[in-house]
């Protein structure tokens, strides 16, 4: 064997070695890729809005664990490749889910809000008939302007979760409406009439 073929077959072997040698080492950067896709998918709310597309994902995460754990490093290379793809979909996912229930959940307190204001109006009609239930409806009408705003924060931060809140507000307006029905259903007392007292006749002695 010449020395220049004697060079090149130990530069294969070198290579060969290298090669040999990268893979197998654990795919640390591929793992913690997927990791901080993991975590991004978790805070974009992906555990609310994308559920199944986060199992899915948390499947290919879980294999590519295992093939780490018995050292097949090439397997686990590639699953974490596409663990980091399956939770970039289930974030995107997420934002797109958490969009259409912000949508959901504001045309529901849009109603809620107009249904309130028409209550109101009636109120002032109803002056009269409501005077034994002013305070009762100057507690609720304070309460429900503030779960109005607390409403309108929820859904800007988690929609989903405003669901028990907006629940709450509908039922206030339900008991209010059914209150003014039988309000109004109510006939009308008429005004008290004063007895008259009829007048003596004093008997007169003949």
């Amino acid at each position: 064997m010449t020395n220049g073929m004697r060079s090149g077959f130990i530069f294969v072997v070198l290579a060969l070695l290298l090669v040999l040698g990268g893979c197998a080492q654990p795919p640390e950067a591929e793992r913690q890729a997927a990791k901080g896709a993991l975590d991004a998918a978790v805070s974009g709310g992906a555990d609310k809005y994308a559920a199944a597309d986060l199992d899915a994902a948390k499947k290919v995460w879980g294999a590519a664990e295992s093939q780490l754990n018995e050292k097949k490093y090439k397997e686990a290379r590639q699953s974490y490749m596409e663990a980091k793809a399956a939770f970039e979909k289930a974030e995107g996912a997420a934002a797109a889910g958490k969009k259409a229930a912000s949508h959901e959940a504001s045309t529901v307190l849009a109603s809620i809000e107009a249904a309130w204001k028409k209550l109101e109006a009636k109120t002032k009609t109803m002056a009269k008939k409501m005077k034994n239930k002013k305070g009762d409806w100057a507690a609720d009408s304070h309460a429900f302007t503030e779960g109005l705003a607390k409403a309108k924060e929820m859904i800007a931060a988690d929609p989903a979760g405003a669901k028990p809140k907006l629940d709450e507000l509908k039922a206030m307006v339900d008991k209010w409406d059914d209150i003014l029905k039988k309000m109004a259903a109510a006939p009308a007392k008429s005004p008290a009439t004063k007895r008259t007292k009829k007048p003596t006749t004093k008997k007169v002695k003949k």
